[in-house]
């Protein structure tokens, strides 16, 4: 007979803490994988990748891509569009087997790291290397992408329907913290390259890696933390990712959504919305830049102050939702966004202090717009499909803008790189976004689903 003492149940009072410990460490991943979009993404990939590209050109002032013939400027839109054509084949098979075989730590893991590293290579792209760099961020993107989809589907583990908001908000607060600390630190190497001994390209490079290398790091503490939940499921074995299985599961994701109607179309919405939002970001220092003349060091300095500003904007606007809902929230700041767009084509050339401000702006709304339509997301997931389904709604996510990417390169090419009219373009995904968005009845797509209505969306 054993004589083993069984160990106790764990108290209510022991889950809240394991989950308050949980919600920690889940904060912690936006605090490492932001800096891949604020230092990598927004900062310095896309005008380092253009200049590569253009000191690389031919006849024509074209280069060429696998024996196809581009303008340097549409390089980078056209790999970021590439990068979400993969997403859209592999997330949502992945987010099927993380929900089927319960390995969601695992898995984002693997997907983390395979992304940090990536980033880690851009440090060898240098000369006539565009090509490598190009490759080297599409493997970096959809290994970002990934590593979110896993991340977003603890949120209905850790938090409440009512609670959601909030975590969701303070998640993405210490993502823009994050990746200010690290962009400070960036700015500090790059303002200071001549008198550190290095070539400005260089230092782009050092900073470039330091990202993954963070990314790296901080990834450790959501792995230690966060627990997977269905423990039965852990059997169930993890499925080689083919292209005809991923182009199957990802039909029979969007077939699944055609029974929440409502589900269906706010995911529409915010590919939309969120497709405009992303460009801006990926694209803002390219276009202050090639449109506007400014010098990196205006760049680096506006997009500083924005993560810092988008700190407290992201808590600002969690706090607005918790008042008047989500969805109004949400409606608020498209409103700005759209005017944003609208007068960002008209900025004049040198002019730091207005781009300056348009960039504080984008700052109020930026984090809490993302961040409400994520928990808001999260209410209209039916049970067990959470991976599955953020799956989808990742394909526009973080530095995954593929529309947008793609007006952008077409409006590119076929003007000659004219940034003025290619981001006045973007200002379509806004206003659809918005009316689609004001449509839907959110209440009865959270019963639809078969979750509690909180107080408050």
């Amino acid at each position: 007979m054993s004589t083993a003492i069984p160990e106790p149940s764990p108290t209510p009072a022991d889950e809240e803490r394991t989950r308050r410990s949980e919600r920690r460490a889940w904060y912690m991943y936006d605090w490492a994988q932001s800096v891949f979009t604020t230092s990598v993404i927004t900062v310095f990939l896309g005008p380092y990748l253009t200049t590569l590209a253009q000191n690389a050109a031919g006849a024509g002032d074209r280069i060429s891509v696998l024996g196809w013939m581009i303008t340097p400027a549409s390089l980078y839109p056209y790999a970021t569009s590439l990068s979400v054509l993969l997403q859209l084949v592999l997330l949502p098979a992945l987010g099927a087997i993380a929900d089927s075989s319960g390995r969601k730590r695992e898995l984002l893991g693997v997907t983390a790291y395979l992304g940090a590293f990536a980033t880690m290579g851009l440090y060898f792209v240098h000369g006539d290397r565009y090509l490598l760099g190009a490759g080297l961020f599409v493997l970096a993107n959809v290994a970002f992408g990934a590593s979110i989809v896993v991340a977003n589907s603890f949120l209905p583990d850790i938090a409440d329907e009512d609670e959601r908001d909030a975590v969701s908000s303070r998640g993405w607060a210490m993502g823009y913290l994050g990746g200010a600390l690290l962009l400070t630190l960036n700015l500090a190497l790059f303002l200071g390259h001549e008198r550190l001994g290095l070539e400005e390209g260089h230092a782009v490079r050092i900073c470039m890696v330091s990202a993954g290398v963070w990314w790296a790091v901080f990834t450790v503490i959501p792995l230690a933390r966060l627990r997977n939940r269905r423990e039965r499921s852990l059997r169930v074995p993890v499925r080689r990712i083919s292209v005809g299985r991923s182009f199957t599961q990802l039909w029979q994701t969007v077939r699944s959504l055609r029974a929440y109607p409502r589900t269906l179309l706010f995911l529409v919405a915010y590919i939309l919305f969120n497709d405009g939002i992303q460009t801006v970001i990926a694209f803002s220092a390219t276009f202050a830049d090639q449109a506007l003349g400014l010098g990196q060091t205006v760049q680096i300095g506006t997009i500083l102050m924005v993560q810092f500003v988008a700190f407290g904007g992201a808590l600002l606007l969690g706090a607005i939702a918790r008042r008047v809902g989500a969805k109004k929230a949400i409606l608020g700041s498209l409103v700005v966004w759209t005017a944003v767009v609208a007068v960002a084509p008209v900025l004049q050339a040198g002019s730091a202090v207005q781009f300056f401000a348009l960039g504080f702006f984008i700052a109020i709304v930026l984090g809490g717009t993302q961040a409400l339509s994520r928990s808001l997301f999260s209410q209209l997931i039916p049970r067990g499909k959470e991976a599955e389904y953020f799956g989808l709604y990742e394909i526009s996510d973080k530095g995954s803008a593929f529309l947008g990417a793609l007006v952008l390169g077409v409006v590119l090419d076929a003007t000659g790189g004219d940034y003025r009219l290619a981001i006045l373009s973007l200002i379509v995904f806004f206003v659809l976004g918005f009316v689609l968005l004001l449509t839907i009845n959110i209440p009865a797509a959270i019963r639809d689903a078969g979750n509690r209505v909180p107080e408050k969306v």
